[in-house]
């Protein structure tokens, strides 16, 4: 053994626990980030709008637009490679077309109970009765949704077109048929997939960049808002916006909690303190595909098997819109129907219940529910014009309408894994929110190489 004096020991000092540690920039919490950023946002649109600052207003909205343009930029191929490594993945789950069954199942259930509850609100309150808007105010959109579009435009015509054009639907779809066709061949697509998989973990890495911007985009996209229409606005909207807002938090911290207490036995606090990341990017981003790497996250750590995770998660992020395809489109309809001095009967309410349900993929987690919107209404005969009328004020309604979408994306592969005792129950009861800042550096760190371990040696 070695006296404290030997050579050997004197040498360890100049070894790297010698080298000066680098001070480093300490962030504040994502959460607070976004907070400052919105409040950043609001009082710099307040000084555009009322001062008339060009150049400020060009900013907002520069930085506003980049960030959505970040986002659309990851859509298309994230969309691609989550379905279809999604669907590969199934091959290592034990009684896979059940559980595809029953979280489609559980996915239409949410949607039910969700434009029930904002169809009686609707009914309720009246939003458009009150307003001093009308018929004139609106205007037809350019490109409007149909049922012939809808089941017409799910197969695309080449293989580029849907990825140029952003047609999320005909992305679905290709994704799909790669594969179950990967599926069938078995082993010798490997490569294939494995590329895929190496893919995805690429798109994903680039899009937690792009993450990472969203306090940022948060300033730009609310100053934009409020330096375009101001607060003015909410006057004509009012009813409809708080009917908006109200229906989305009852589902949201209504029926959900419910439904995990009561069909899955779990503690919805737990479910909300882990998934909580999730749900605030996703208000702050409108994006549930741009909020797709973390919702992940949230749910793998909520005890929800891995392989299961890679499949309900994008799969819900592109069919699972309880905010914007089922409460938000029976509100819109009540509203445009009363604006417009129309009669809804209740086959009109069951049309809207039908739709809800089984056109919610025409959002395809997108940021904006214009298509499901016009799609109600094109069913219903309303005149169209009324979606000009929406989307004044989307913007504000789309946050609240993307937080409950990605909520249910989580909330129901849990309540699933529970009920087919897959759910790691321990993880669940632990789990806990997470910083966005720190999941990077956990992420950064994973992927270097490990240190040799053993004792230095040292070297004449």
């Amino acid at each position: 053994m070695s006296s404290p004096s030997s050579p050997a020991d004197s040498a360890e000092p100049a070894g790297p626990a010698s080298t000066p540690t680098r001070s480093r920039l300490s962030l504040p919490p994502f959460w607070a980030q976004i907070l400052i950023g919105l409040a950043a946002g609001v009082l710099l649109g307040w000084i555009a709008r009322n001062w008339e600052v060009d150049w400020l207003a060009r900013t907002l909205d520069e930085i506003g637009g980049r960030f959505v343009q970040l986002l659309r930029l990851a859509v298309a191929p994230l969309v691609f490679f989550a379905i279809a490594v999604s669907i590969t993945n199934l091959r290592k789950v034990s009684n896979a077309a059940r559980l595809a069954g029953r979280t489609l199942l559980w996915f239409l259930i949410t949607s039910l109970v969700a434009v029930a509850i904002g169809l009686a609100i609707g009914l309720l309150t009246n939003p458009g009765s009150g307003s001093a808007l009308t018929a004139a105010d609106g205007q037809a959109p350019e490109n409007s949704g149909s049922w012939l579009d809808f089941l017409t435009g799910i197969i695309p015509t080449d293989v580029i077109t849907p990825f140029t054009e952003l047609k999320v639907l005909q992305i679905v779809f290709l994704a799909a048929a790669v594969g179950i066709a990967a599926l069938q061949l078995g082993e010798k697509a490997a490569p294939l997939v494995t590329f895929g998989e190496t893919a995805l973990a690429l798109l994903q890495k680039a899009l937690w960049w792009i993450i990472r911007l969203a306090p940022l985009g948060t300033l730009g996209l609310i100053g934009r808002s409020i330096n375009n229409y101001g607060w003015d606005l909410l006057g004509d909207y009012a009813t409809f916006t708080i009917d908006v807002y109200v229906g989305s938090l009852l589902v949201l911290f209504g029926v959900y909690p419910l439904l995990l207490r009561f069909t899955a036995g779990l503690n919805p606090i737990q479910f909300f303190r882990g998934a909580w990341p999730a749900i605030q990017l996703a208000f702050v981003s409108r994006s549930s595909v741009g909020t797709l790497p973390v919702t992940q996250r949230v749910t793998e750590r909520l005890g929800v098997p891995k392989e299961y995770t890679s499949f309900a998660v994008p799969f819900g992020a592109t069919t699972k819109m309880d905010g914007c395809a089922a409460i938000y489109p029976a509100l819109a309809a009540i509203f445009v129907a009363q604006i417009f001095d129309i009669s809804l009967g209740v086959q009109d309410y069951v049309l809207i219940a039908f739709v809800s349900v089984i056109g919610s993929a025409a959002t395809a987690g997108l940021t904006g529910a214009t298509v499901m919107t016009t799609l109600t209404l094109s069913t219903l005969g309303l005149p169209l014009e009324g979606v000009g009328l929406l989307l004044a004020i989307d913007p504000i309604l789309d946050m609240i309408r993307t937080a409950v979408n990605v909520a249910g994306q989580a909330a129901v592969p849990v309540i699933v894994a529970a009920r087919e005792n897959i759910l790691d129950r321990d993880a669940y009861d632990n789990a806990k929110s997470f910083d966005i800042n720190e999941v990077d550096r956990e992420d950064s760190e994973a992927s270097r190489p490990a240190k040799p371990s053993g004792p230095a040696v040292a070297t004449a």
